[in-house]
């Protein structure tokens, strides 16, 4: 774990810095308050931080109010050294925003202990964090197929239209549905059907763009979202979708099953302009699919 010392005597620092390494720490080090600024702005900057309180430049405790300042992650746990004693600069040290202080001449054992109760702080936030991390993730994806829940595809066509009526640009929406699914899930059984739904969903990520998105509607229908895109792009798109999830049949568990898929496409455009509109559109144009004998693609009448 990287760590920084922050303090403008030599003997001190370098003393610091003898017994870090030795404990297996990377050891950055500042001779002064602003030095210790620069390398706390790095894009990876150290977790755990020894300040001096009193030092050229910026101070121990202007350090840590200006560390605070910037937010919690990532969290440095931050120790301050100082020659002063007494419960007053032990509660103004703390409320400057430092976890910890130490007096010198520091004890090398205490030094040590409180070293080891910083690290526990820091891993047990980064595990907090990922946590965190792993039910966001969770509440804007679909389960079974990983891709955006309805919700978030939703938002994200919104995003996508107000970015676009900010930049003169279009969006296209693709509906598309699997072809007589229930008759894959009486045929074949729920698994089955699962196993269909999670592969059609990774040859739809396989083929749109990488800043375009997809996400599970509902049931068996998705909607996919372009951006940037103009009615020929978007029928050609969506043609490749098609070709990909029919091209070849599905190897499940349960047996092979042939597999296609309709697909309605809208564009943005006069009276296209909101999320549901569009929808609404592109939901028509994949009806009509369905309707000319499915396992094709049709765009919306209102679509250039």
């Amino acid at each position: 774990m990287k760590i920084l010392i922050a303090d403008d005597d030599q003997v001190s620092r370098r003393l610091l810095e003898v017994h870090l390494d030795k404990w297996g720490y990377q050891v950055v080090t500042a001779r002064d308050g602003d030095e210790a600024w620069r390398l706390l702005q790095d894009p990876d900057p150290p977790r755990l931080a020894i300040l001096n309180w009193m030092m050229p430049g910026l101070e121990g405790t202007e350090l840590c109010r200006r560390v605070r300042g910037q937010g919690e992650e990532p969290y440095i746990y931050i120790i301050l050294l100082t020659a002063l004693s007494g419960e007053e600069n032990l509660c103004a040290g703390m409320d400057a925003g430092a976890d910890d202080y130490l007096t010198k001449p520091f004890r090398v054992n205490e030094l040590r202990v409180r070293l080891r109760a910083g690290r526990r702080i820091i891993d047990l936030q980064d595990q907090l964090i990922a946590a965190r991390e792993r039910l966001r993730i969770k509440a804007a994806h679909d389960p079974l197929t990983g891709l955006w829940n309805h919700e978030e595809i939703i938002s994200t066509l919104e995003r996508e239209l107000a970015r676009a009526s900010r930049g003169g640009e279009q969006v296209a929406a693709i509906m598309a549905d699997i072809d007589h699914f229930k008759l894959v899930n009486d045929g074949f059984g729920h698994l089955a059907g699962d196993a269909v739904l999670r592969r059609v969903a990774d040859k739809m990520l396989e083929r749109i763009r990488p800043y375009d998105a997809v996400g599970r509607y509902g049931g068996e229908e998705f909607l996919v979202v372009l951006f940037g895109c103009d009615g020929k792009s978007a029928l050609a798109l969506a043609e490749r979708l098609r070709l990909s999830v029919c091209r070849a049949p599905i190897d499940t568990a349960e047996g092979v099953i042939p597999v296609t898929i309709s697909l309605g496409v809208a564009l943005s455009g006069a009276g296209l302009q909101e999320s549901l509109a569009l929808i609404r559109a592109a939901d028509q144009a994949l009806y009509r699919a369905k309707e000319k004998g499915r396992n094709r693609v049709e765009i919306s009448m209102g679509g250039k």
